[in-house]
């Protein structure tokens, strides 16, 4: 993280956390973790074809199913993210 660009706005039911990569640090981020100290951090995951593709595959077909079913699954596509919505597209 570069520490000059990290900012924190609190209102009465709102916080925002704003974040900066650290230069040379490139590629999307996958994942965050937060929480009231280091012993109890929750993970979430960034909105990605990744990750969406990772979790519709254990959503959809668990580990018990064929490699040929795998191969069938639909490919999904992030079209759009905004603070309101999410699109994507199924094929």
């Amino acid at each position: 993280l570069a520490s000059p660009e990290t900012s924190v706005s609190v209102s009465a039911h709102n916080a925002a956390v704003g974040l900066a990569k650290a230069p040379g640090c490139t590629g999307p981020w996958e994942k965050f973790c937060f929480g009231l100290d280091a012993s109890a951090l929750q993970e979430r995951l960034f909105v990605s074809e990744e990750n969406i593709d990772g979790f519709l595959g254990t959503v959809l077909c668990p580990s018990f199913c064929s490699q040929s079913a795998l191969e069938s699954q639909p490919l999904i596509e992030v079209l759009d993210v905004t603070e309101d919505r999410i699109q994507i597209r199924l094929k």
